[in-house]
């Protein structure tokens, strides 16, 4: 007798389906739930994108922290007064002045 009926006791499928509250709020907890795992997802990706960045510009820093090291052994070799020293002599033919070619002036 009730094959040509709808029910709307709450058992099966109704075809007009009216939203209730409760309804509208599982639907909105849904949404929201699956936008955060959406977010969380992104979020996670850019954090290890900008990790490996991260690694990728600290071996940088050491590379560039070594390069610096050699840069300022070779300026301490090059600017040693030895080497000073050796190449007036050698390049401008300068020298060292005798005793008695040294002047000493009083204030």
């Amino acid at each position: 007798m009730t094959q040509g009926r709808t029910s709307t006791s709450g058992f099966g499928w109704p075809l007009a389906l009216r939203p209730t509250p409760a309804l509208l709020l599982v639907s909105a907890l849904l949404l929201a739930c699956l936008a955060s795992a959406l977010a969380v997802i992104a979020t996670t990706h850019l954090t290890r994108e900008q990790y490996g960045r991260m690694q990728q510009l600290e071996r940088e820093q050491q590379q560039l922290q070594t390069e610096w090291g050699q840069l300022l052994l070779e300026e301490s070799a090059w600017s040693s007064p030895a080497r000073i020293e050796r190449l007036a002599m050698e390049r401008l033919e300068m020298r060292l002045p005798d005793v008695d070619e040294v002047e000493v002036i009083q204030p």
